[in-house]
């Protein structure tokens, strides 16, 4: 669905160790993704420039834009044949991971939403896989420099999950995230750009008539 590169793993070795801000320096280079601004790859592949993030959108999917009451863009899903797949960046420190304690906070979430909650080991460090009655989710982090990336797969049933789940790190395999020299509160989310084409569009939509 989406292109050439496969799991390689590499983030293996750091799962359970403590991290040094040298270690946030920057992302290994020639390797899979997501990719800090600096290090992304010269591979011809047409990525969505969102600002903070550029998404290598799946043929055939479907942007959703999200507002907030203030007009202000809050998430872009891609809506695919498997399931929405949402991928969204925050500001993170410099000297220590963020996912863990996100993820922490979101397990805890879905548990008193009724989820049943899978607690994992992907490609990146410990997924969640939570499901109930109505759809299957799948929820990766990366930690990059001075910036967190989560990626979300929801599917209405368990055999779409499996094929939503692949395609979302298809995804976040090959996002470049855009964090910016600004200093930013931790967890505030990157702030999300749309294309003028794309603008444009959701404001006709908009206007009344």
């Amino acid at each position: 669905m989406f292109g050439r590169r496969r799991k390689r793993g590499r983030h293996s070795a750091n799962r359970g160790t403590a991290h040094t801000e040298a270690e946030f320096d920057g992302l290994e280079e020639g390797g899979d993704g997501p990719f800090d601004e600096p290090q992304a790859p010269n591979d011809g592949l047409n990525r969505l420039d969102l600002g903070s993030i550029r998404l290598p959108v799946p043929e055939g999917a479907q942007l959703q834009v999200e507002m907030d009451p203030a007009g202000q863009v809050r998430a872009v899903h891609l809506l695919t044949t498997v399931g929405q797949l949402t991928v969204s960046a925050f500001a993170a420190p410099k000297t220590d991971r963020l996912w863990p304690e996100v993820s922490g906070e979101m397990i805890a979430q879905f548990k008193s939403d009724g989820f049943r909650i899978l607690r994992e080991n992907g490609e990146w460090g410990e997924e969640i896989a939570a499901r109930n009655n109505e759809v299957h989710l799948r929820v990766v982090g990366v930690d990059g420099p001075r910036w967190m990336l989560r990626g979300i797969a929801a599917a209405p049933t368990e055999e779409q999950a499996v094929r939503a789940a692949e395609a979302l790190y298809e995804l976040v395999r090959d996002t470049v995230v855009v964090r910016g020299p600004q200093p930013m509160p931790v967890r505030t989310p990157l702030p999300i750009e749309l294309p003028e084409a794309i603008a444009r569009h959701i404001q006709q939509q908009q206007q009344p008539g």
